[in-house]
């Protein structure tokens, strides 16, 4: 017997198809009354940047928190109050009462870590750089779809008043239409990075990418895509000018917004102390914007009609707008701004710089 299919026939079986899968699709992600986190390498960030945002964050608790070094963890767990420790990942991300991820150990982890907790089920936040690698973010993002789980990265100055405020003057055309921006970052080595017997994990390759640059770098191009667009073009040079640790410490580089501004931008981590910089000029065609990325300083809006001085302080844990705006998104009463699609990007212009 021969079945015959018409063209009507084959769109609704296909439209079927599809309602099945944005079912199951669906069906995977639940809206949440309270995030209880749990916490994947309870180091230095999480003392004041992060850990405490997720149980003084509405509708936020800390449930448990992980590291490899059972005295760690546990000192971690009193000071703090959280339930549980733990020194096995695969145990807090079954762990029952937990049913988000928190990943903040260093970037050679992100991917594997967070892919497992995403086929767990569980919604993820990864520290930045989203991964060691734009393919890495993709697997990342990947086990996202499968999985119906959201994934958020740690670009935290998406959600700060400093920020925000320069990105409302950008709106309000206060400078007109962006054509450049020029950042620097010039900062002295520390005592530590002059001593191979007591660099940290951030200047070994394997370890972190390419050292500060990794560490640094995407904090400003990645809120500079938030303010001016996705960044569709970049190359760069980078070298081991001071020869403290194996991964290069100058990097120089030029990008495309989609909008067709460029920027330029120089990091250099062996200064000294005298020609240290922390600065980003954004010029439009009627002024321009000069602000920090890690200072905080004032920001000037200089044009023939405004000189201005804004201030716009952080807050004491520098993570919780951020977190608050993940825990929205969770609960289905907001969004989050910085993403794995966002976070990926970033990891591609430092890959495009870095020529990988």
């Amino acid at each position: 017997m021969i079945c015959v299919i018409g063209l009507s026939d084959l769109f609704m079986i296909c439209l079927i198809d599809l309602f099945v899968f944005s079912y199951i699709r669906l069906s995977k992600k639940t809206i949440m009354d309270t995030v209880k986190w749990g916490i994947i390498g309870a180091g230095d960030v999480c003392e004041k940047k992060s850990g405490p945002a997720f149980y003084k964050t509405a509708h936020s608790e800390l449930i448990a928190v992980m590291r490899r070094d059972e005295e760690k963890a546990k000192d971690y767990a009193l000071r703090h109050n959280v339930p549980k420790y733990y020194t096995d990942v695969e145990r807090l991300i079954h762990d029952p009462d937990v049913n988000a991820i928190y990943v903040a150990t260093p970037p050679d982890s992100h991917a594997e870590y967070a892919i497992k907790a995403l086929k767990a089920g569980k919604p993820v936040y990864v520290e930045k750089p989203m991964a060691m690698s734009y393919l890495e973010c993709m697997q990342m993002i990947k086990a996202s779809e499968i999985s119906g789980q959201k994934l958020f990265v740690a670009y935290y100055r998406r959600a700060l008043p400093y920020f925000r405020k320069i990105k409302e003057l950008l709106d309000r055309q206060l400078i007109g239409t962006p054509l450049t921006v020029d950042v620097k970052y010039f900062r002295t080595p520390s005592a530590n990075d002059l001593d191979p017997e007591k660099q940290t994990w951030r200047v070994q390759r394997a370890t972190a990418g390419e050292g500060y640059f990794y560490d640094m770098a995407p904090h400003t191009l990645d809120i500079l895509a938030f303010l001016l667009g996705e960044i569709t073009e970049a190359k760069g040079c980078a070298q081991n000018l001071g020869h403290y640790y194996e991964v290069k410490d100058t990097i120089s580089a030029v990008w495309q917004f989609e909008s067709g501004a460029i920027g330029t931008g120089q990091w250099c981590f062996v200064t000294s102390e005298k020609s240290e910089w922390d600065y980003v000029v954004i010029t439009g065609t009627k002024g321009e914007i000069r602000f920090n990325t890690f200072a905080f300083n004032p920001i000037k809006l200089i044009t023939p009609d405004y000189l201005d001085a804004i201030v716009a302080r952080p807050p004491e844990c520098i993570q919780q707008p951020l977190i608050q705006t993940i825990v929205d998104e969770l609960r289905g009463v907001g969004q989050c701004p910085s993403t794995g699609i966002t976070g990926a990007r970033t990891s591609r212009v430092m890959d495009m710089i870095l020529g990988e």
